[in-house]
């Protein structure tokens, strides 16, 4: 069983490791959605973490973990831009050379801030040839190759995000997750299992980049042809095979969404004034679209949605909210 590889001491340590630089994101209720479910609903807010997004939790964890030789060449990942920017901040503060791959139609803001934090950024086609890139320029330049999220201690890292929830909301009955890869969705899951919590953990996924939902439905991680959504951070060419194990032990599933319903989501939470991107937006936009079963009239206990990351120029934001009525 892949869960067994992340025991509650593990996760402390991981959690240990990465304290002191990791911040401990507030956990927040949205008394909006609170009213419309008739169920307690808090955000936890991973756009106010380091670098706007959860993904300083695991890229910190594995850079900590490599060998004094490993740090001396440097490292290399591939990223549509969170990963991207938490390498290349955790890199720096770490005093070691990094480089990423993103696809040529990253986001320009993070295309800018990855290379503010100190990494080199290559630009090259798109996520799927992005992914064969990174390894040959390890291969050339003898890096090391962060995978963003198909790694234990990146998912070990991120399930600080999960112990951080329970230790909140004790009797959480739900946590939602947006899901890319599965990195952060499977740390949480490797959290709620080890505490022994019984909540149900729905990973959201966009229709046009559905990996992880294929990946369940086929009983084993696959990669798509193609990709399309307008959420980034939720698009990756395939589903981790450790994040797929996980999840397939821990999660009740994983829910699709439209883009238009991902923007609603994104509206709502541009109301509060929050920083926000589309992926950051898909667990709230999930509850206002009625996709996760049991959660309403208060059945089953709290719900923690977590609200992933808020990398986006507020402009950008409005034009996708006029595409998307």
């Amino acid at each position: 069983m892949s869960l067994a590889r992340f025991p509650l001491p593990r996760l402390r340590d991981a959690r240990a490791r990465i304290a002191s630089s990791v911040a401990r994101t507030p956990l927040l209720p949205s008394e909006s959605l609170s009213h419309q479910l008739g169920s307690t609903v808090l955000l936890k807010l991973e756009n106010r973490q380091e670098t706007g997004a959860f993904k300083v939790r695991g890229a910190l964890n594995r850079l900590l973990t490599l060998s004094e030789e490993e740090r001396t060449r440097g490292v290399a990942t591939i990223s549509a831009g969170n990963h991207a920017q938490a390498v290349a901040w955790a890199a720096g503060a770490a005093g070691v050379r990094s480089v990423v791959v993103m696809p040529e139609h990253a986001s320009p803001l993070k295309v800018r801030r990855s290379r503010e934090y100190g990494a080199e950024v290559i630009l090259h086609g798109d996520a799927a040839a992005a992914f064969v890139r990174v390894r040959e320029i390890c291969e050339e330049r003898s890096l090391t190759f962060l995978h963003p999220f198909d790694d234990e201690e990146v998912v070990a890292g991120h399930a600080s995000c999960g112990l951080e929830i329970l230790e909140d909301v004790p009797d959480v009955g739900t946590v939602i997750v947006p899901v890319g890869g599965g990195g952060l969705s499977s740390g949480i899951a490797a959290a709620l299992a080890a505490c022994g919590s019984e909540a149900a953990l729905w990973g959201v996924e966009p229709k046009g980049a559905a990996a992880m939902h294929a990946s369940l439905e086929a009983g084993h991680a696959v990669h798509l042809e193609s990709v399309s959504t307008i959420a980034d951070g939720l698009a990756p060419p395939m589903a981790g095979v450790l994040n797929h194990a996980i999840l397939a032990e821990r999660a009740r599933g994983v829910v699709l969404l439209s883009d238009a319903e991902i923007v609603r989501g994104l509206a709502h939470i541009m109301e509060t004034g929050e920083p926000i991107e589309p992926s950051g937006a898909a667990g709230v936009a999930a509850l206002l679209a009625h996709r996760i079963p049991g959660v309403e009239r208060g059945r089953g206990g709290p719900i923690v949605v977590v609200v992933s990351g808020g990398n986006a120029e507020t402009s950008a934001n409005r034009e996708l909210i006029e595409r998307f009525p």
